[in-house]
């Protein structure tokens, strides 16, 4: 089989890495891909938001399936423009897209649904949003309504600063954004979880920690994520039953109602306080980082995994996950999330040794003569499986420092919440 995966992140080379294993792939291309992907994958540079460019190049290539890895074409309208050429795909439509593509799509479903979650307010003006947050209590959440690669989450702890991030999100910080999306904060930890589902059925797909905040401690400010661990010790049996029935099942049965089934993964981002679990977003895709984890800890043939879910047979699928746990430590660009550093090279990552053990993920990079350029932003996603937490943040530690690049940063207090120091 010839697949397409589109995309050019961390989470796309994950998805390569896994997919390549597959014996029944003959050819795998990348949309536009990285350094990273180009040592498995045929990288062919496109814009993916030009959906008939990429149409020519799937039907040139004769994709039989094509993987979308990030949320800005699934919620642009890419699978709905492909199943209407005949082309395999996975991922959801449209319509099921707006669970990310639209925060107050999602909360309304929530409020329609009793799926618990925080107390929020959508506002498309200042006058009723500074209203809400002066008769609420701080810390407050303030959130652009629109994909904002995630910058577009903030918490202040003065009235003052929401206010004023109110202002700037309704003056266009984010082009996605003409609404901004007001909730109480919540107190507990966060527990990334993941489903795979298609129109009749849904499995669950793995659990993982993620690291928002761009500082160790969980200081600064929020990033797309600095680092993340797999499975999350936090899910139990008990905890797992009440996600499922509280959260995913109300979710998929009220999208299924809408008209339109949700197919592909689907990531519930859960704050977990006293044993209850309260959804704080949904993302459409596999998360990234976390999707570098979990494709390390997958036993499971990727293909076979995406086959049976384009073809509404998950009821017949069983995964398999290796036992061991895996933690990635992401190397960023001086400046992130800020601005920052490009087209500084990236030297010595033939020094790491690269086996099913230890990987390395590349995001923002590419190749210039044969030499590892870095493009900023999220660069580089050290991955590790071991027989423990603490053993895979040495092992990923210890090859970061093999890794000579000035230009970059990382937190090295990934999996503080699982390691005894």
């Amino acid at each position: 089989m010839n697949l397409a995966v589109i995309g050019s992140g961390g989470r796309e080379h994950a998805i390569c890495y896994k997919l390549k294993q597959s014996k029944k792939i003959k050819n795998l291309i990348c949309i536009p891909g990285n350094a990273g992907t180009l040592k498995i994958a045929d990288n062919i540079q496109e814009d993916i938001s030009k959906f008939d460019s990429v149409y020519k190049i799937l039907k040139e290539k004769n994709i039989d399936i094509v993987i979308i890895g990030p949320e800005q074409p699934l919620v642009d309208g890419l699978v709905d423009y492909l199943n209407k050429k005949n082309i395999k795909v996975f991922g959801p439509n449209k319509f099921a897209s707006q669970l990310e593509g639209s925060k107050s799509f999602m909360k309304n479903l929530c409020k329609n649904n009793n799926i618990p979650t925080a107390r929020f307010g959508v506002f498309d003006n200042y006058e009723d949003a500074s209203k809400f947050i002066k008769k609420n209590k701080v810390p407050i959440v303030v959130k652009a309504d629109g994909l904002a690669a995630g910058k577009g989450v903030s918490i202040f702890k003065s009235k003052k600063g929401a206010l004023k991030n109110v202002q700037e999100i309704l003056n266009g910080k984010f082009k996605s954004s003409n609404k901004v999306l007001l909730e109480e904060y919540l107190e507990g930890q966060e527990l990334s979880y993941f489903i795979l589902a298609d129109k009749n059925s849904y499995c669950f797909f793995g659990s993982a920690q993620d690291h928002k905040k761009v500082g160790e401690a969980d200081k600064g400010p929020n990033t797309g994520g600095m680092g993340a661990y797999s499975p999350s010790p936090l899910l139990t049996k008990d905890l797992d039953k009440k996600i499922k029935t509280k959260i995913i099942e109300p979710t998929l049965k009220a999208i299924k109602k809408l008209g339109h089934p949700y197919k592909g993964f689907l990531y519930a981002g859960l704050m977990i306080d006293k044993n209850e679990p309260y959804l704080i977003e949904y993302n459409i895709r596999m998360g990234d980082p976390e999707c570098q984890v979990l494709m390390m800890r997958l036993k499971t043939d990727l293909l076979e995994i995406i086959e049976h879910t384009i073809n509404n047979k998950i009821n017949n699928l069983k995964i398999k996950w290796s036992k061991k746990k895996s933690l990635t430590v992401v190397l960023c660009a001086k400046g992130y999330p800020a601005s920052y550093i490009k087209n500084s090279q990236i030297k010595n990552l033939n020094k790491i040794t690269q086996n099913e053990s230890n990987q390395i993920f590349h995001a923002g990079t590419y190749e210039r003569k044969k030499k590892i350029y870095s493009n900023g932003g999220r660069v580089l996603n050290v991955t590790s499986l071991s027989k423990n937490f603490k053993e895979a943040r040495e092992k990923a530690l210890d090859n970061i420092n093999k890794i000579d690049w000035p230009d970059g940063f990382c937190r090295k207090d990934i999996g503080w919440r699982v390691i005894d120091s």
